[in-house]
């Protein structure tokens, strides 16, 4: 089977189980190396596939609800884009059309090992699935340079920046969710180098910077920040927007107040999965690490049960159908990626979960994913129709498609097409060099503030000893 071959045959496979069969799998097989007991992995496992597809389908059925209302929005605002929104799907079937896809699994394997048998990293990064994120970047530099060689290598740097990138979150993370042992290693966590020196300023002002989670609002405002309650304000809203009548209206309120509800609900089953198994890799990797606690990457839906990562995205919504009319360079209809998540997950961590600071990272970032967008077309489409992804004919009347929701969207335009600088086109390259400005700026002031929160802490606890 030649390569070509072999990553058609992944790209089927992949399509036809997805992240709630792939990665429970790939944790099984962990498990049992690190010596967890057959049934316990195995068990373990299959939940970790329940919780993943439980908020898989609860994610389908708020886009299935929420995107006709912005649709409707978007026809009542009479707005005629050219640009299809083709979602993600079609960018990760690009990535895999590509004849060299499968060797990006152990390249990533490698890099992985190398980095920690090096003590460079404390993530073991189970998230093969989304392995696709990597090729589509190589893919954007094969297409701009016609160079094999150094799409490898900018992938390369793509999965230490991944690695690095949920060293620093690992412990925010467990702070947020209380699940151990677990961190983030989706790409769509870059867009943080941005949003992170912006959230800085935020903080600067009085009224952002007290703590305003779901869990503060629910004390401050009472019923009205009960999730279902929240939801059903939130879905009648959406309703008034969309000229929906009083009946579709109620519905509407009623879906998503279901949704808000659900969401936290199987969040506990990624807890109960994830903790014998990242307790079991904890327990192994300290005898072959000693002094070191490593943890599992994951893809980003164990943060799913996070209210505030919902009322941002729904927020964002209107937001988002606003940016698509008045922007003067946006040529994008975001249909498919209207949902965000890409957007809400950087501005969570980034704010740990301060929702007035999220909705306004928020809204400075939806423009982001609209302009990439809209870059990425005329090169998206074409390669599309150079791989077969997609046939001519799904392309519609402009023959253009692209994505509104690419993870990481500024990263990805950035290091793929950096490049076009020999052809006049320096753009990417000031992106690339804004968010490495960006990245390292948080890397290094992050590091800073846990190792003042590290020192802080044992004087704290002498403190409360001696006042005892």
């Amino acid at each position: 089977m030649d390569l070509a071959a072999a990553s058609s045959w992944i790209n089927g496979f992949l399509s036809s189980v997805g992240a709630a069969v792939f990665v429970p799998i790939i944790m099984i097989v962990m498990g049992l190396i690190v010596r967890m007991k057959p049934k316990e992995a195995v068990s373990a496992g299959i939940l970790l596939g329940v919780a993943f597809t439980g908020m898989s389908m609860l994610i389908s059925y708020m886009g299935n609800i929420i995107q006709p209302v912005g649709e409707a929005m978007l026809n009542n605002l009479g707005i005629d884009l050219p640009i299809l929104d083709c979602g993600w799907t079609t960018m990760a079937a690009i990535a895999w059309s590509w004849p060299y896809a499968i060797l990006m699994f152990p390249l990533m394997i490698v890099i992985n090992i190398i980095m920690l048998v090096a003590n460079k990293t404390d993530t073991f990064n189970a998230d093969l699935w989304n392995v696709w994120g990597k090729i589509f970047t190589a893919v954007g530099v094969v297409g701009l340079t016609g160079n094999v060689l150094l799409a490898f290598v900018i992938a390369a740097i793509q999965i230490v920046f991944e690695l690095k990138t949920a060293d620093l979150f690992k412990d925010e993370i467990f702070e947020l969710t209380g699940i151990p042992g677990v961190t983030c290693t989706h790409k769509m966590v870059f867009l943080a180098a941005i949003f992170y020196p912006i959230d800085k300023v935020l903080r600067k002002i009085p009224i952002l910077n007290h703590k305003a989670d779901a869990e503060a609002l629910h004390e401050k405002i009472g019923i009205f920040a009960e999730n279902h309650v929240l939801g059903f304000i939130l879905g009648c809203l959406f309703g008034l927007l969309g000229g929906y009548d009083l009946g579709a209206l109620l519905t509407l309120g009623v879906e998503c107040a279901m949704c808000l509800t659900l969401f936290p609900v199987i969040s506990k089953y990624f807890m109960e999965a994830l903790s014998p198994i990242s307790e079991a890799v904890s327990d192994y990797m300290h005898g072959k690490f000693e002094g070191r606690t490593l943890v599992v990457g994951l893809d980003w839906p164990f943060l799913g049960g996070s209210n505030e990562i919902w009322i941002s995205v729904i927020i964002s919504i209107p937001i988002t159908v606003l940016f698509a009319f008045i922007l003067p360079d946006n040529r994008l209809l975001p249909f498919a990626g209207i949902v965000n998540t890409a957007l809400a997950v950087p501005a969570y961590l980034v704010t740990k979960g301060n929702l007035p600071r999220m909705i306004i990272l928020s809204i400075i970032g939806i423009p982001i994913f609209l302009l990439v967008g809209t870059a990425f077309a005329p090169f998206v489409s074409q390669l599309a129709l150079s791989t077969g992804a997609v046939v001519k004919d799904a392309l519609g009347a402009s023959g253009l498609i692209s994505n509104s929701a690419i993870d990481g969207p500024w990263f990805t335009y950035a290091f793929s097409q950096f490049l076009d600088c020999m052809n006049g086109n320096y753009i990417p390259l000031g992106m690339l060099i804004v968010w490495l400005a960006g990245y390292f700026f948080m890397y290094h002031d992050t590091k800073k503030a846990a190792k003042e929160k590290a020192a802080a802490e044992p004087g704290e606890a002498s403190a409360e000893v001696a006042a005892e």
